[in-house]
């Protein structure tokens, strides 16, 4: 078998979402298919060792263009050339990009459609590219991989596709997430929080992110109670910036909000390993990895109610209504005065952690590839 991935979402760059799920399941898949042929497209300047295995080319075709026209001239002109040179029997979408115009069987992978449900959280350009391209994208599909059912059940709903030509390939959990002895919390605390303990959330501070009413949380939270314990963020701000800063010029204890801006992964295993608990409360998302990366961190979860977390969460959660400050306020106090239920979250995150790993996601996908190559043209 022949398969063309189209990997341009790696650009020597740290790796983000996308990007860990491409890295992660292309290397499982190649080692576990050593007689299928992995020809990749990335841009130019890609030269990470990531997929060092002996049925990989590597194809470097583009500079890491960043405009939707761009997108639309190198899917339709790029790719298409490239699968009509080189026949594959799948062509395989990492971001979800197809070629309109080619022939070939193609698997699309559609992490969620958060574009669709908060165009305005996207850039004019971004929300005119998704939303006209990714429902011509789920219909010209061969098959459609996705990560979570609710990703499944909205992709149907939005777009019109039967529910079977659809496969939830879910996600994994690094390994690098382990529990960290005494000593490394306390030497993590002491750089990042002057010793205290400290709530903690990372992701891309984009506006589904929900930073904004997570800082409004804990300012109420603080009123309430009588230990000093903190709230560090990491990840890069995008869009969301000028909202951020007014809610902080004006926050009671800024003081006691850390911005660490974005870690390497060593960073984010003693972040996230020495927090009293996670505090994820997107209003969107297609899965949710930090939840499961605190499970095997032996962290507590604060996360919202909404979307794909309660199915990824499942009962090893405190579950919070996203859009009421309110309401994550009242998790925060629970979870800071309840010892006996954060150990309880965590033996329960033990349990349900055991669902997600990297290997059983790149064997779904690759049982995905396979039933689209076996398609009926």
């Amino acid at each position: 078998m022949r398969i063309v991935v189209n990997c341009w979402v790696l650009r020597n760059k740290q790796l983000d979402g996308i990007g860990n799920f491409t890295v992660e399941t292309l290397q499982r898949m190649m080692v576990s298919h050593p007689e299928v042929e992995f020809l990749l497209l990335c841009d130019k300047n890609f030269n990470e060792p990531y997929f060092d295995f002996p049925n990989v080319i590597i194809y470097r075709k583009l500079p890491p263009y960043r405009h939707p026209a761009l997108y639309v001239w190198y899917m339709e002109t790029v790719v298409r050339r490239f699968l009509k040179k080189h026949r594959p029997d799948v062509f395989l979408g990492m971001e979800g990009f197809l070629s309109l115009g080619s022939s070939c069987k193609q698997l699309p992978i559609i992490y969620d459609l958060n574009f669709e449900h908060y165009p305005k959280d996207h850039t004019l350009k971004n929300r005119w590219y998704y939303r006209t391209f990714f429902k011509r994208f789920a219909r010209k599909a061969t098959r459609i991989a996705t990560i979570s059912t609710y990703s499944k059940q909205d992709i149907v709903q939005w777009y019109g596709v039967d529910a079977d030509k659809i496969d939830n390939v879910s996600c994994g959990i690094k390994a690098k997430f382990q529990p960290l002895q005494p000593d490394v919390i306390q030497e993590t605390r002491n750089n990042y929080t002057h010793g205290a303990p400290y709530f903690f959330f990372v992701g891309s501070m984009h506006p589904r992110k929900n930073i904004v009413r997570l800082l409004q949380a804990y300012a109420l939270f603080r009123e309430r109670s009588n230990e000093p314990v903190k709230l560090v963020l990491s990840g890069h701000i995008l869009w969301d910036d000028a909202s951020i800063q007014a809610v902080m010029r004006s926050h009671p204890y800024a003081q006691d909000v850390v911005f660490t801006g974005r870690v390497s992964d060593d960073t984010l295993k003693c972040l996230l390993g020495s927090a009293l608990a996670l505090t994820f409360v997107p209003t969107f998302e297609g899965f949710g990895l930090p939840i499961v990366e605190a499970f095997q961190s032996e962290v507590p979860v604060i996360c919202s109610n909404t979307t794909s977390m309660p199915e990824v969460a499942g009962d090893a959660a405190l579950l919070v209504d996203p859009f009421h400050p309110e309401d994550i306020a009242a998790a925060m106090q629970t979870i800071q005065q309840d010892e006996g239920l954060r150990k309880r979250l965590i033996a329960l995150g033990s349990i349900q952690k055991q669902q997600f790993t990297w290997q059983r996601t790149a064997d779904l996908l690759f049982q995905c590839i396979k039933k689209t190559a076996n398609a009926q043209s």
